[in-house]
């Protein structure tokens, strides 16, 4: 299941985000002192709100079927159109759900709403060279790499080159 973050969400979230610190770590940006605090979790919500708002992003918790137990979450950004028409998207899983086959079950499941909804063209992913696993991920569910981009992010406190991936609409 794939909604929105809610309020009602925080302990979950600030629960898997803590338990999976060491394996998230290596792959996001450097987290703030406070980051698993109730006022930043509302900060975090009113961004997300305020960027839905004016169409340049959306964010969404992925949870077991049930709906019950958080596994991870998926952000499309930078959306851009005119043009372009295409967006960014990134993902994380909880450590105890990594590897399981949701996210690939989740992200076929967003693209009626990314080319259909939002009518996007292109879907943009990257990830560092040596995440073996989201690089499969991508491929898995259709994208395709276009190249390597060099300290393009940064990640861990450092500039790190990233491999870009693609996924354009059959539309």
């Amino acid at each position: 299941m794939v909604r929105a973050p809610e309020e009602a969400d925080f302990e979950r979230w600030a629960a898997l985000r803590a338990q999976s610190q060491t394996f998230l770590e290596p792959f996001e940006p450097r987290w703030p002192v406070g980051e698993l605090t109730r006022p930043s979790f509302r900060r975090r919500l009113r961004r997300y709100a305020q960027d839905a708002r004016d169409k340049q992003g959306y964010a969404f918790f992925v949870f077991d079927k049930n709906g019950e137990s958080l596994l991870g979450g998926l952000t499309i950004s930078n959306i851009r159109y005119g043009v372009s028409q295409s967006c960014s998207l990134g993902y994380w899983m909880g450590e105890q759900h990594a590897g399981k086959g949701y996210m690939s079950e989740v992200l076929p499941a967003m693209f009626p709403f990314l080319f259909g909804e939002l009518g996007m063209h292109r879907i943009e992913a990257a990830c560092l060279p040596d995440n073996q696993a989201s690089i499969n991920l991508l491929q898995r569910v259709g994208f395709q790499e276009e190249g390597l981009a060099k300290a393009y992010l940064k990640i861990d406190g450092r500039w790190q080159d990233h491999r870009l991936f693609a996924k354009i609409s059959p539309l």
